[in-house]
């Protein structure tokens, strides 16, 4: 299915008996057709997990309508085609006829979406001649490290008529207890816990990171729960996706569940995004009547607490050695972090990319990091610091919490076109 003039084409796949996958594509109005220079293609993986990248990646971060259905300026498909797929089954529009067909672990997800990329590229004639990057954003990190490498084996087997250009992490949970453990300090620094309140956020983090050395990490997810309790309420109710906001003034935020805390977006002054009950009203209702294929019985959510349950011990298993394997290969990989996020640190991240065993670590570490300026009205803002060695580049996004398309739009969409080799022009 698609659009009369083949600028948008969207469909399922069933990548297993009973098991459906639901994916949207775009190809950019800016693609070029000189040969010499290649035109990426974008795979947008949401994080949850159980949160819809067709619905909050597509319309609430980068896609070129935001909730109101107005152009974005800031679109990523400025720099890129784009595909969205919502994954694992059971997320969004996905679905499956079972419940105990949901998965249950990262690598199955992996799978699934395997089949779907080979479905999709081997289709069109076009895709293949696009270098694809992978961007994973928040728990996406996690299924987007494993994908990469079942990507470049099925590349190499001959399965899959694609060219891999890299993965980019966009505040990925890719080591849980790092980011767990660096919490009480964040918000310490910041005036948003006392030593009282960091003495007990840090005895819940170190209880998590002894589950996790153990392999527990089914209790080490429960654990999770208890301590985001601990630390919104010795903070006061911080906000865990932008230290700069209160929980109980983000009107996103209207339970207590663990599952809404990590999958719901939170507002940000630089965000024109609504809620996301409009979005849910929005996607069962214009969207939906637009694509004309979505099953009667497959009610679009915002995030799916039976994905989120089913994959619940695997939450908090670390993916480091899958980058690790990734560099090891050359494949480029870039990180960024938003610098008010919480429940994916910048310090979180620093001490896991720290324990990388790829040989260009230490090369990496002594490079001298570089500052982003950008103009407005004529003057040069700093909007935050890159550096780069061989096939590692990470950037610190000032300004920006967790969701750092929506809340730095311009700099993530010319960090992206960066990170992609995108031909198309800087703004």
């Amino acid at each position: 299915m698609g659009n009369e003039d083949g600028t948008e084409r969207w469909g399922y796949v069933e990548v297993r008996d009973q098991v459906n996958l639901f994916w949207w594509y775009y190809r950019s109005p800016n693609k070029t057709e000189d040969s010499t220079k290649q035109w990426p293609v974008i795979l947008w993986l949401q994080g949850g997990p159980g949160a819809s990248g067709v619905g909050k990646g597509n319309f609430e971060e980068i896609g070129p309508l935001n909730v109101n259905l107005e152009p974005r300026s800031t679109t990523w498909l400025n720099k890129a085609d784009l595909l969205f797929v919502d994954s694992p089954a059971g997320t969004g529009f996905s679905y499956v006829n079972d419940s105990r067909l949901l998965v249950t672990s990262d690598e199955e997800a992996a799978i699934d979406l395997t089949k779907l990329l080979i479905h999709v590229f081997n289709a069109c004639e076009s895709l293949p001649m696009s270098p694809l990057y992978i961007v994973g954003e928040s728990y996406g990190g996690k299924h987007a490290a494993i994908l990469a490498l079942n990507l470049l084996y099925e590349i190499q087997s001959g399965n899959l008529k694609a060219t891999f250009g890299g993965l980019i992490l966009g505040s990925s949970w890719i080591s849980p207890a790092d980011f767990t453990s660096s919490w009480g300090p964040v918000l310490k620094y910041v005036s948003r816990l006392d030593e009282n309140g960091l003495r007990r956020t840090n005895s819940v983090a170190k209880q998590i990171t002894q589950q996790v050395e153990a392999g527990d990490f089914l209790n080490a997810t429960t654990t999770f729960n208890h301590l985001v309790d601990v630390l919104v309420n010795n903070s006061w109710g911080v906000d865990i996706y932008n230290f700069m906001l209160d929980e109980l003034n983000d009107p996103l935020v209207n339970t207590n569940s663990m599952t809404n805390r990590y999958t719901t977006f939170s507002t940000s002054s630089s965000s024109s995004n609504v809620s996301s009950s409009n979005l849910t009203i929005l996607m069962n209702g214009v969207i939906r009547e637009k694509l004309k294929i979505i099953p009667p019985y497959v009610k679009w959510e915002f995030s799916s607490d039976l994905v989120f349950n089913a994959l619940a011990g695997e939450f908090m298993k670390p993916r480091i050695n899958e980058v690790d394997l990734l560099l090891e290969k050359g494949v480029p990989v870039t990180i960024y972090t938003g610098q008010l996020d919480v429940i994916c640190s910048p310090k979180g991240t620093e001490t896991w990319v720290k324990k990388l065993k790829w040989e260009g670590l230490q090369n990496f570490l002594s490079t001298e990091r570089v500052p982003i300026f950008y103009t407005l009205n004529d003057q040069g803002i700093l909007f935050g610091f890159n550096k780069s060695y061989k096939s590692l580049t990470f950037y610190w996004i000032l300004g920006a919490g967790h969701f750092v398309p929506a809340e730095r739009p311009f700099v993530a969409m010319e960090m992206i076109g960066k990170a992609t080799n995108s031909p198309a022009l800087s703004f």
